[in-house]
């Protein structure tokens, strides 16, 4: 046998560029495993807060909302998370809602406490938001613009139900000033604006090139913007490696980042398009008709837990003074803010003796629930004004389980006397009542409030009618509720001979903040309410910021304004800034002008959002799902 067949048979030449990219190929999984440092998404986030509270007042700087979303939505195209993602986004959420609810602070020291933990809850809503769109866009392959409007939206229902709800703060809400927009909002809700907004802020994400990634400091190390290892296109494809066999593909690493797409950018612009469209149909079918002449009466009183008595007369004289103002407007309706008629109105059956209303409350003479001086106060100022008079009022109703304790607001005409009150429904945890006071007692240590401060909730919406016009009021933050104003509404309209309410009237005491964005933010977000419903909105508030809204979301300059400090005040904007006066006293007059076109919203209600939600909690179950591996 010959030497040569003894020898082994000589390799066959290798082409070393291909012995390259299979050397890549098997260190993917290595690769995979490292991450992108934690600077790179920390300062996303951060700039997503900084553009969010830019947007919102006291800024306002409303245009940069539309980009506020992009720097969440570029941590979601990225195919391996960074180091601390979700910790990140957290702080960014934080730094968000610390800055823009800061106005919480003012209203007693213990509220420096109800501030930072309604921030600590609301700023996991950004760590969520990327979260839940990763897994649809990078596990179930869910288009970046379908998947980013539908978790934020689902997020944003989500707060506004969750432990009694708080529905200030949605992106849509910024947009305010541009009433082709916003006419959505009446088949949609306000979430329907957000949505708009997302959906455009997710096609400008896609957009963005792939090699910002790696310039941000986003990709693991050692890799580019198109893979882990060697430069790629932005495709994920195979190599073909030539040899002196036949073609042979060797697999690659995927993008670290998902492909840039134009086509998303095409359909925004289309739902763009259509909206502002529709918007326009909208606005050109409101044939407004003059409604009640209505004046508003806005005291400036600081609020306080601890108002002296002697305090309550000072209160009542200047909303007189001011409603004299008013009279010789000759309005057809007066109305106060929340609370600025000092003393309780009372009530109890008048069958009772006084052994049964001491047995009943033990804790006030009987005495105290046959005084009638507070109803006659009422109605004798109806009278001399010759106008329905709203007022916010404190009552007590002594019934056989107790006595009722209830914000209220009671209706008085001055040709039947008091014929109506409506209760609050919707109360504010911690304000107004101590929520889980039997199963956690020792949180009442956290409230500068008595153990039995809490007041009771009403049970339903209730009309006031006044020369054949309709009107449903909600008082404080309810305002703030769109499911909640949307439900007054509904409950109020008589669908079966036509009648809907004609007017929300809005009671509220906003003298905790001091002048704060707060007022600002309350007064936006009432707008919407408005445009939901298709029903004008009339808002008295103690310090400000009291206003005339009409059908179409327009924050409307009063017809008459009455500078109650006589510093010359002709407007209830400031005509250099354009900014709303708050902290004075004052009294605005207008004829509100009724709509009568009807809402889808109102019909049906919040469909949108809770389809939303629904999808991003399918989402989130998914999360926790494990994959299955597909077989070698």
């Amino acid at each position: 046998m010959s030497t040569a067949l003894m020898s082994p048979p000589a390799r066959p030449p290798v082409d070393r560029s291909a012995h390259e990219i299979i050397t890549a190929a098997r260190t993917v999984k290595t690769h995979a495993a490292e991450q992108a440092p934690v600077r790179g998404a920390l300062v996303l986030s951060v700039i997503s807060a900084a553009l969010l509270w830019l947007s919102f007042m006291p800024v306002n700087w409303s245009p940069l909302a539309w980009l506020a979303p992009v720097p969440l939505l570029m941590l979601v195209r990225l195919r391996q998370p960074t180091r601390w993602m979700s910790a990140t986004c957290y702080l960014g959420g934080l730094a968000f809602y610390l800055s823009a609810l800061q106005w919480m602070r003012l209203g007693d020291p213990t509220m420096y406490l109800a501030w930072w933990a309604l921030a600590f809850y609301l700023a996991a809503s950004f760590p969520l938001t990327v979260g839940l769109c990763r897994v649809a866009v990078q596990r179930w392959s869910v288009p970046l613009v379908v998947a980013a409007p539908v978790v934020w939206v689902g997020l944003d229902f989500a707060k506004a139900h969750l432990m009694t709800g708080f529905a200030w703060y949605f992106l849509g809400h910024t947009q305010y000033r541009w009433l082709e927009l916003i006419q959505i909002s009446d088949v949609v809700g306000a979430y329907g604006v957000t949505a708009v907004m997302v959906l455009t802020a997710a096609a400008i994400t896609s957009l963005i090139p792939t090699a910002w990634f790696a310039t941000l400091k986003l990709l693991p190390p050692g890799a580019t913007g198109g893979s882990f290892g060697p430069p790629v296109s932005s495709e994920p494809s195979d190599h073909v490696v030539k040899s002196t066999g036949s073609p042979k593909r060797l697999p690659v690493a995927p993008p670290t980042v998902t492909p840039s797409r134009r086509w998303p950018a095409m359909v925004a612009a289309s739902v763009f398009v259509a909206v502002l469209a529709y918007g326009h149909v909208r606005r050109g079918q409101a044939e407004f008709t003059p409604g009640p002449r209505v004046a508003l009466i806005q005291g400036n009183f600081v609020a306080s837990l601890r108002i002296p008595e002697h305090d309550y007369e000072k209160q009542f004289l200047t909303h007189l003074r001011l409603t004299a103002h008013a009279v010789r407007e000759q309005p057809d309706v007066i109305i106060w803010p929340e609370g600025m008629f000092r003393w309780p109105l009372t009530s109890a059956n008048p069958a009772w003796s006084d052994d049964d209303l001491q047995r009943l409350a033990p804790q006030a003479p009987p005495s105290f629930w046959r005084d009638t001086s507070v109803r006659k106060t009422l109605i004798t100022e109806s009278q001399k004004t010759n106008a329905a008079l709203i007022f916010g009022i404190g009552s007590f109703e002594l019934t056989e389980q107790g006595i009722q304790q209830t914000n209220s607001a009671v209706f008085v005409r001055p040709e039947t006397g008091l014929t109506g009150r409506y209760d609050k429904m919707h109360l504010v945890p911690f304000g107004e009542y101590l929520p889980l006071e039997e199963t956690l007692p020792w949180l009442q240590k956290l409230t500068p409030y008595p153990p039995d401060f809490s007041l009771d909730a009403g049970k339903h919406a209730v009309v006031f009618e006044h020369k054949g016009w309709r009107m449903a009021p909600v008082i404080c933050f309810e305002d703030t509720v769109p499911h909640l104003v949307r439900d007054v509404v509904a409950a109020g309209s008589e669908h079966e001979s036509g009648s809907p309410v004609d007017v929300l009237v809005n009671l509220t005491n906003d003298g905790w903040f001091h002048g704060s964005s707060g007022l600002d933010q309350h007064l936006i977000t009432a707008a919407f309410r408005a445009v939901e419903c298709r029903t004008p909105v009339v808002r008295a508030v103690n310090t400000g910021i009291s206003a005339i809204i009409d059908g179409d979301g327009a924050i409307l300059d009063p017809e008459v304004f009455i500078d109650g400090d006589k510093q010359g005040r002709k407007s209830a904007r400031d005509p250099k800034t354009g900014r709303w006066h708050k902290q004075l006293n004052a009294a605005l007059m207008h004829t509100v002008p009724l709509d009568p076109r009807r809402s889808l919203y109102v019909r049906h209600g919040d469909w949108f959002a809770t389809l939303c939600c629904g999808l991003s909690v399918f989402i989130g179950l998914t999360a926790i799902v494990p994959r299955r591996r597909m077989m070698p």
